[in-house]
């Protein structure tokens, strides 16, 4: 979910010029809160809250009308219950978000077979292939939007620009339920005055330390020495920037999208100081992101951890393996290590594994001899077990019995949420 609550909006006119382009950046308006009006009507026009009901859950997503009044994803429910105390809480349905999104793609390859999903709700589409059938890049921009709207009863917004950067920038200005079209000879006029924390890449930290130079606009970033960008983001951002402040992302939509990790997180009803049920916690989510893992024929060179305090402070740790695994046992194993280095200055709200710099399985160099044998064998048998009788038929000793102490609000490998 973005930070935009519909105010400040910008759309193109009918007719509008869209010489030049050939890019669509489709986003889906607040798509988890527009599933459950469309599946409930009468929240229609309400201020909606995406989350468990109870004060521990975070925000998923929210409707505009929430948005308005400083609700915002990642955002623990009883803040935003503060902030909007008028907003319904629903309960996510994300099987439900999972089969429509699926569906919207469905409609975006039948304009082009160039399709780039970014999230769950979200894609960039290459049409400059399809004029002959479909008219030019703004024409099927509109004709998107009006599918997506007559076969599913959700509305999108849609960028139209000659490169993705400045394409899902203007999907973001035309938010909700608008298209802006950006003509390549327009790139440099759009750009110009829009804030450095709209550039996409350009995160909090980042906008921050261009900030503190006085680098405020991207007129101002194409002002700025690229030493000094380089100095501010580092040499390799600073050089993006720099590149994308003048129009320029060569970057082409790739139908071929690799997942960059794969993790799972609980937060906890109450606040958890039991060193021994945090590490079974751990061990059980390092369990889980294994088997994610080994589904989708993937293995990770890097093992993350988080956890979060009482006070919402925050502590990521990463470790690299020696080889790749999906060996749940073995990023079980980084995980602990992880956790018994981190200073444990109070009770903890959540904690979290994450499987990073993924490859395909079976990609990496051959050992002499594999020290995961055996619980690669074990792991392949929960596998199976799994897929006959339901997550949960088979299960380690240590998971057993977790006592309310342990006790958790329900877990989803939450898929990236919607502007």
């Amino acid at each position: 979910m973005g930070r935009g609550d519909g105010t400040g909006r910008l759309v193109s006119l009918d007719g509008a010029d869209d010489s030049g382009t050939g890019i669509l950046h489709v986003d889906m308006d607040a798509f988890y809160a527009s599933v459950e009006v469309l599946d409930n009507p009468s929240l229609k026009g309400k201020p909606i809250i995406i989350g468990a009901p109870e004060g521990r859950s975070v925000v998923s997503s929210a409707s505009y009308e929430a948005r308005r009044f400083g609700v915002r994803s990642a955002m623990p429910v009883s803040q935003a219950l503060r902030l909007c105390p008028h907003a319904i809480v629903v309960m996510p349905h994300f099987e439900r978000y999972l089969a429509l999104s699926a569906q919207v793609m469905e409609i975006f390859h039948t304009f082009t077979p160039l399709v780039e999903p970014l999230s769950i709700d979200e894609a960039f589409l290459d049409v400059r292939g399809a004029r002959r059938l479909w008219g030019s890049p703004g024409a099927i921009g509109h004709e998107v939007r009006r599918r997506v709207l007559a076969e599913t009863g959700l509305t999108c917004s849609v960028g139209v620009a000659a490169t993705k950067h400045v394409a899902k920038m203007a999907s973001t200005i035309s938010k909700p339920d608008g298209l802006l079209i950006v003509a390549a000879h327009d790139t440099a006029a759009f750009l110009g005055p829009r804030s450095v924390r709209a550039m996409w890449g350009v995160g909090p930290k980042a906008a921050e330390s261009l900030e503190g130079r006085g680098i405020h606009t991207i007129a101002d970033v194409r002002d700025t020495p690229q030493d000094v960008l380089a100095r501010a983001l580092g040499p390799a951002m600073g050089e993006r920037v720099w590149s994308l402040a003048r129009g320029v992302d060569p970057r082409e939509v790739s139908t071929h999208r690799v997942e960059k990790s794969i993790g799972h997180e609980e937060t906890f009803h109450e606040d958890v100081s039991d060193l021994r049920m945090l590490r079974v916690e751990l061990r059980r989510l390092a369990d889980r992101v294994g088997a994610r893992l080994r589904k989708n024929g993937w293995e990770a060179s890097t093992i993350a951890i988080k956890v979060r305090f009482a006070d919402f402070s925050t502590v990521n740790r990463s470790q690299t393996l020696e080889s790749p695994t999906a060996v749940g046992q073995r990023i079980g194993d980084a995980a602990h290590e992880l956790f018994d280095a981190i200073d444990l200055r109070g009770a903890v709200r959540l904690v979290g594994v994450r499987a990073e710099k993924l490859q395909h399985a079976g990609g990496a160099a051959l050992a002499l001899w594999d020290d995961d044998e055996e619980w690669r064998r074990v792991e392949g048998a929960l596998d199976d077990a799994t897929a006959r009788f339901g997550r949960g038929a088979v299960t380690r000793a240590a998971h057993l019995g977790r006592g309310p102490a342990i006790s958790a609000l329900p877990s989803n490998p939450l898929p990236t949420a919607e502007p």
